[in-house]
């Protein structure tokens, strides 16, 4: 895809896509099912969805990946006593699913081709229009990856907010 393409794909995106694809139902039940699936091990899940890239932040060729990354660090989702939280970023203009992990869980303890899997499951949902739904199907899987590569202590508390970050 050109980079004039890409530039006009985020131009025109906004706001308005992310409340159209995540009304305040929607959020809420992605909320709520970060917090039942963070039942089931002792990692921590976070969501964030972003309608656009800044113009010069595409211009500048910045990646849904490297984008990902800087919501990583803003959102504090390092910031958890055993290193062991999940970002889940979804950029709208790019229908991109990028996953991050820390240390805690990434270190080895899981192939990124299981990130992969999750991003690719999401899609499909996308791809039909079924946005809720794609990220509900993501956080579980996120959840079953965490439960069997079980990062740090036992659940003892919630150490990150649950509700949906939109951008």
């Amino acid at each position: 895809m050109s980079q004039l393409a890409r530039l006009c794909r985020h131009w025109f995106t906004t706001h308005r896509a992310t409340r159209r694809h995540f009304p305040p139902a929607s959020l809420q039940r992605i909320e709520n099912e970060i917090k039942t699936c963070e039942e089931r091990h002792a990692g921590e899940i976070r969501f964030a969805v972003e309608a656009a890239l800044h113009p010069a932040q595409v211009w500048h060729g910045l990646t849904p990946r490297q984008r990902a990354v800087e919501v990583f660090a803003q959102l504090r989702v390092w910031d958890t006593e055993h290193n062991n939280g999940v970002l889940i970023y979804l950029l709208l203009a790019d229908r991109a699913v990028e996953i991050v992990a820390d240390r805690g869980v990434a270190g080895g303890r899981v192939a990124e081709g299981e990130w992969e899997a999750v991003g690719a499951l999401m899609q499909k949902y996308f791809r039909e229009g079924e946005f809720e739904d794609g990220v509900v199907a993501g956080i579980e899987a996120v959840a079953d990856v965490l439960a069997r590569y079980p990062p740090g202590a036992p659940r003892t508390a919630n150490e990150l907010p649950d509700a949906p970050v939109i951008l």
